[in-house]
């Protein structure tokens, strides 16, 4: 029995191959390169879809069973998401925003379950995986710790972005704009240089934010466990305690992130409402 124990002891991983482990992905290639689209990082697509579909579903539900007696806590708690997003909207967006606002409500739901996976155990699901004999592979659960993943939603919201600046300014007024705005048409070639940088760091540091704050709560979430894995009393009850603490601290930075990038993308379209 004890040469039992020393042997897994002997094989168990350092702190570093837990966490290098943690923080790999399912995936079918190897990323050569900061930047390659060839690969494709597979949990982070299943859970991105996945919770996109359970957001999709609860406002569903949520439209369904509203009634015009005294709400439920359900529907209570549903109209004040839905009321708070319509006055932020109402008060950035100046225009039509019969698309906007559930659009809104669509990325606060959707990246707020996205975030909420981080509320998962660190190791379930490498628990799960030894249990059905898969071994142990590389499986992420937070699609919004992966830069992949948040960058995709901050393209889709470049791309929204660029719609109404097309659809509200016209294709001709949107080009003047790019090469008119802000220091004249004499600029011109610096107002585009300028145009295109603006894009792309609003689109960047918008996914970028959402990846940082959340890549930074997994890690210490996989740290707090390794404090439990110490198997010592001030391991196990500093674990305990971190850990509720950490989880508690945590509500409010998923609930926060989701609501920054909501109000990110409002502000995106609002400017997109503009003309300089």
């Amino acid at each position: 029995m004890t040469n039992t124990v020393e042997t897994a002891a002997e094989h168990a991983p350092t702190a570093g191959e837990y966490i290098q482990h943690h923080l790999g992905h399912f995936t079918k290639g190897h990323q050569s390169f900061v930047v390659d689209f060839s690969v494709l990082n597979l949990d982070t697509i299943f859970w991105s879809v996945l919770t996109g579909v359970i957001a999709l579903a609860i406002m569903l539900v949520a439209a369904r069973r509203a009634t015009s007696g005294v709400p439920g806590r359900f529907q209570g708690l549903f109209e004040s998401i839905v009321e708070m997003v319509e006055d932020q909207s109402k008060s950035i967006v100046h225009g039509d925003r019969r698309f906007i606002a559930p659009l809104a409500l669509t990325v606060f739901v959707w990246v707020f379950l996205m975030n909420s996976m981080d509320f998962l155990p660190v190791d379930l699901f490498a628990g799960l995986f030894r249990a059905l004999g898969m071994g142990e592979p590389h499986f992420r659960i937070v699609p919004t710790a992966d830069l992949n993943g948040t960058m995709g939603i901050a393209l889709g919201v470049l791309a929204v972005v660029l719609y109404y600046n097309v659809k509200i300014k016209g294709i001709g007024g949107w080009i003047h704009e790019l090469f008119a705005a802000p220091f004249g048409i004499w600029l011109a070639p610096a107002n585009l240089l300028l145009n295109i940088i603006e894009y792309a760091a609003r689109t960047v540091s918008l996914g970028m934010r959402l990846f940082g704050n959340m890549y930074a709560g997994e890690l210490l979430f996989l740290l707090i466990a390794l404090l439990g894995s110490t198997l010592t009393v001030f391991g196990i009850v500093g674990h305990i305690i971190a850990g509720s603490i950490w989880a508690i601290f945590h509500i409010l930075i998923v609930l926060l992130q989701a609501f920054i990038f909501m109000m990110l993308t409002l502000v995106y379209i609002g400017q997109a409402h503009e003309s300089h």
